[in-house]
């Protein structure tokens, strides 16, 4: 993995208002999974002629090559036992990255990245967070290949991290905490916690050309503009929503090289989705959002509402005055492993 030298550590506050949904086509189902070894699809990647699909946590490195058909071609595999593989990303090379990131408990004292290469070779990254322990589904790579790690919580309120260094293997390398996002639930229908899935951020994506970056929840894609690649930059703009209804628990998100939108989810018999020219709702607007002074909490609204604009920071309120112990066992049985 290559970049410069230690970034500067740095957190943005990016405050957006809720996002109305574009006007998308609705999601079309391509194909659907059938096969057996893939019940809890939670990465996908595509070079434009096959998919690249992994699991939710596993016992060694598996990646499934998908035909557009969802017929499982191989499947790269390595005898690496990671903790919670949780997402994907592709970098420029063909090398795929493994997120195994996934912390439900927050108990890990680290995390890791894994680079797997198509003949099988895997290499393993280990990070550590600066504030302690934090669930994440969702990884982003930017044009030089580095990794942004965006955070699950159950209040929307995603934090964003990235290396301070190049990464070491097997580290640990430390992590520095470079925003967040605030994410507004939406009514969006799917899902398996009603009214929260969609604040929960279950993946991530970048399109081929590093111009247009995605995050998503269990019911809305978001898009953001990225006309020089930087990601930090991206994430401080108004994103775009589209709306991925109806996926019982929707992990996976990925960009087609023509600029289709891929999604998918966990569940036997489930399909991959695509909503086409995706990218093109995109504006190449290079404006960033308003960042708080250097040094200060970071923070991008991201999402339209569902419940009358009602900010996820008042929902947690609300949800503390009675409803806590049974949010917490919901995302506990819920939120993968």
């Amino acid at each position: 993995m290559r970049w410069g030298a230690l970034f500067a550590v740095f957190s943005f506050v990016f405050v957006l208002s809720a996002v109305p949904a574009a006007a998308a086509g609705a999601p079309a189902t391509v194909c659907t999974v059938t096969d057996k070894r893939i019940t809890e699809l939670s990465g996908l990647v595509s070079d434009g002629q096959r998919w690249y699909a992994l699991n939710d946590g596993g016992t060694k490195i598996q990646v499934f090559v998908l035909g557009r058909d969802c017929a499982v071609q191989r499947v790269i595999t390595n005898s690496m036992d990671p903790f919670d593989v949780e997402d994907l990303a592709r970098a420029s090379d063909g090398t795929l990255w493994l997120s195994d990131t996934g912390d439900n408990d927050k108990k890990r004292e680290t995390v890791a990245l894994v680079s797997l290469t198509p003949q099988g070779k895997a290499t393993l990254y280990r990070l550590t967070y600066p504030d302690g322990q934090h669930d994440v589904e969702a990884l982003l790579l930017d044009r030089q290949g580095t990794p942004y790690l965006v955070t699950k919580t159950p209040f929307g309120d995603s934090g964003i991290y990235r290396p301070v260094s190049a990464l070491a293997s097997p580290g640990p390398t430390p992590l520095a905490k470079v925003g967040t996002l605030n994410f507004k639930s939406t009514d969006t229908p799917g899902g398996p916690i009603a009214g929260f899935g969609s604040v929960l951020v279950t993946g991530g994506a970048s399109s081929a050309d590093g111009k247009v970056l995605a995050l998503r929840t269990y019911t809305d894609a978001y898009l953001y503009p990225a006309p020089d690649g930087d990601v930090l930059a991206a994430l401080g703009r108004e994103p775009v929503r589209v709306p991925l209804p109806n996926e019982q628990q929707g992990e996976a998100l990925a960009f087609e090289p023509d600029g289709t939108l891929l999604s998918g989810g966990e569940g036997t018999g489930q399909p991959i989705r695509a909503v086409k020219d995706a990218t093109s709702l995109v504006a190449p607007s290079t404006e960033a959002g308003t960042p708080a002074a250097a040094g200060g909490e970071t923070s991008t609204g991201s999402g339209s509402s569902g419940l009358s604009g009602v900010p996820a920071l008042v929902l947690a309120v609300v949800i503390a005055g009675g409803g806590l112990f049974v949010l917490t066992r919901l995302r506990r049985r819920f939120a993968r492993k």
